[in-house]
């Protein structure tokens, strides 16, 4: 399993988003969205339809009939409907997933920063887990130790 930590500088976790999940869609997978709040996950679908200009981004939210087809699901579990293999963990609230995902995308800011550096250490202790660190410096993302 490969984790990988953004921490947001500039940019709210709905803005980057998109970029994770045109990426993931590229590479042939599916993507399951996760955050306990639900204005976030709003915001996190209209980011998905505007942001990248020309970019066609297709999601639904979890709950409904067709969600064993959508290439993006938004959640506030962490329960693939969709058959995803990568989550975008936008609320900066780590959870493990059952089954565990081949890949997952923790954004997280200033506010949980200090679960971030916990999660990171909780992480480095089990086996077969793979930690990259990303933060947000200007409009680039540098990858950190």
């Amino acid at each position: 399993m490969r984790v990988d930590f953004y921490q947001l500088g500039r940019d709210p976790a709905e803005a980057v988003l998109p970029l994770i999940a045109r990426n993931t869609l590229k590479a042939g997978e599916r993507l399951l969205v996760v955050s306990a709040n639900a204005e976030q996950l709003d915001l996190a679908s209209r980011e998905l339809w505007s942001r990248i200009a020309g970019s066609f981004l297709a999601h639904g939210f979890s709950g409904g009939e067709h969600d064993a087809r959508q290439p993006i699901l938004l959640s506030a579990a962490m329960q693939p409907a969709n058959g995803a293999r990568f989550v975008a963990i936008v609320d900066g609230v780590w959870r493990d997933g059952d089954p565990a995902f081949a890949r997952t995308f923790y954004i997280f800011g200033d506010e949980t920063l200090q679960a971030a550096r916990d999660c990171w250490r909780m992480l480095g202790q089990r086996e077969g887990v793979e930690r990259r660190f990303w933060k947000q410096q200007g409009g680039r993302w540098v990858e950190g130790p």
